[in-house]
């Protein structure tokens, strides 16, 4: 009797459930989506790789730019276009949280990781993120950016056919010299190597690549379970994040001299940096606002999210060069008006309206990151927005590849921001020769909203020096009878695929201005 009242009990209970949670949600319909089986949902709909171009078709399928799909008992809500990414996710708070990511954060230890936690538990990075990176203290990093860029030179003129290492040394230079003031080895450097492998292992983050995040009941399994494999591939990624983390922030302690940092003697003294900068600051004991842990989870966020979406948009530059010789011309021609006799600074950026054009297309027309990097929002609460009901616990995702630069066969909300998107046109953020305000700029690769990448002005410029220094003082073109392919790895920044090109100095002033910099 007493087992049946329990059942009967729990049926009730269960019940009364359901029936409270059919009450609180609304009798609008959810936004169209690929037709739902019974319990697993779309689960079966979900890519495993290439997930953007699934996502575009959809949008093409039900010529809509916000869709809504159902994984296993997980709302997803995927947002096609710059209309409904900005409705909702600039203009309404409660989409800045960030889903649990069971798979990236606790099994995987990435938990410290800014763009990766709760809005909640993010608001101190934030502060110092804002306080090293805004607007105007990010100035204070382009002396480190101009030498970066003439060491780029450097290294292109005396080994041309090696870019891409190239990219991805002067982008690491940066990035390590603001966060940490670590002055990289010029190959094989250990701290680079460690970034680059723990970026790899990043593309767990990409919804739907592995099961754990839409059933987290399953990150409980025993490691030995059949299909458990997944928890041993996080204990071997958990390792390589935490090394990179952790090997960086050691050195600076090392460096830091001991009046600053008495919790460790020093070995010498630190370079200015965001981390010793931070660190000098605390009084002792680690145990005031901010914590020791949470500086070096900031540094350990401005190397990994700074690195390698700079090298993938620099060769999306070279790419582009190779597809649109004329653009080069157009650049060059205005570069050799403004700079005369010199290497292009920081004062020149001003008088140069068709190259900043030239990078605000090149961000549009690369998509270095498919979906908004790295990870997907997260509604808490349900919303209502063109007459369907958001769920929810809905898991948000931007198809950026959609929305800013591909299909014209798109819904009309896709395609009225960038038409002809395949092409490589500079032009069509200037009016008349001067920037064209009413064309939006291509940063949704950034973020949105309170997400947005707050490292994105050192970006830029770090961006915009190695583009115009390059201009200025190389010739890119297509190497004899070799047409690139402009293909990409998958991943959750997107790189090109190894490609061939040809770079040459532009002259023998520009072989000597370069080679002048090695002595300044």
């Amino acid at each position: 009797m007493a087992s049946y009242l329990y059942s009967a009990g729990c049926v009730v209970l269960v019940l009364l459930v359901c029936r409270y949670a059919l009450r609180t949600q609304s009798n609008l319909p959810l936004p169209p989506g690929p037709r739902k089986l019974p319990l697993l949902g779309n689960l079966l709909d979900m890519p495993s790789s290439l997930a953007w171009e699934r996502y575009m078709q959809w949008s093409k399928t039900y010529n809509s730019d916000i869709l809504h799909l159902n994984v296993a008992g997980t709302s997803i809500i995927i947002l096609s276009s710059g209309e409904v990414a900005t409705d909702l996710l600039e203009k309404r708070v409660i989409y800045s949280d960030r889903p649990a990511l069971p798979m990236v954060n606790d099994l995987m230890g990435w938990d410290f990781m800014t763009s990766l936690i709760t809005l909640s538990g993010r608001r101190l990075h934030r502060r110092l993120f804002h306080k090293a990176l805004n607007f105007h203290t990010a100035k204070k990093f382009r002396p480190t950016e101009i030498s970066a860029s003439h060491e780029l030179l450097r290294r292109i003129l005396h080994h041309p056919h090696d870019i891409m290492e190239h990219f991805k040394h002067m982008a690491a230079k940066v990035i390590m010299s603001v966060a940490y003031g670590i002055d990289i080895l010029p190959s094989d450097d250990p701290y680079v190597s460690l970034s680059t492998e723990a970026m790899d292992t990043l593309i767990a983050a990409v919804p739907g690549r592995f099961l754990v995040d839409m059933l987290p009941i399953l990150k409980y399994v025993p490691d030995w379970f059949p299909g458990a494999g997944f928890k041993a591939k996080a204990k071997e990624w958990r390792t390589i994040a935490q090394a990179m983390s952790d090997a960086p922030f050691a050195q600076v302690k090392r460096n830091i001299p001991r009046h600053f940092n008495v919790l460790q003697p020093a070995a010498g003294t630190a370079q200015p940096s965001f981390a010793s900068s931070a660190l000098s600051q605390l009084d002792g004991t680690g145990n005031i606002d901010p914590r020791e842990t949470d500086i070096k989870d900031v540094a350990g966020t401005m190397y990994t999210a700074g690195a390698e979406t700079v090298t993938s948009l620099l060769g999306t530059f070279v790419l582009a060069m190779l597809a649109n010789p004329g653009a080069q011309k157009k650049a060059q021609a205005e570069i050799d008006s403004v700079i005369g006799r010199c290497l292009p600074s920081f004062t020149d950026e001003g008088s140069m309206p068709y190259v900043a054009a030239l990078v605000k297309e090149t961000l549009r027309w690369g998509s270095v990151a498919p979906i908004e990097f790295p990870v997907p929002h997260f509604l808490a609460v349900e919303d209502e927005y063109r007459g369907y009901r958001i769920p929810a616990g809905s898991i948000v995702i931007v198809n950026l590849w959609c929305y800013v630069h591909r299909d014209p066969n798109m819904p009309a909300s896709c395609q009225k921001v960038y038409p002809d998107p395949y092409s490589f046109k500079p032009e069509r953020f200037l009016q008349e020769g001067k920037p064209e305000a009413a064309v939006p700029n291509p940063g949704a690769g950034f973020g949105f909203g309170r997400r947005i990448c707050p490292g994105r002005y050192l970006a830029n410029s770090s961006l915009w020096i190695a583009i115009v220094s390059i201009l200025a003082t190389f010739e890119i073109s297509k190497a004899v009878g070799d047409e690139p392919t402009y293909e990409y790895s998958d991943g959750l920044v997107l790189m090109p695929r190894p490609f061939k090109y040809s770079i040459k100095p532009r002259s023998q002033r520009a072989v000597d201005l370069i080679e002048a910099t090695a002595h300044n």
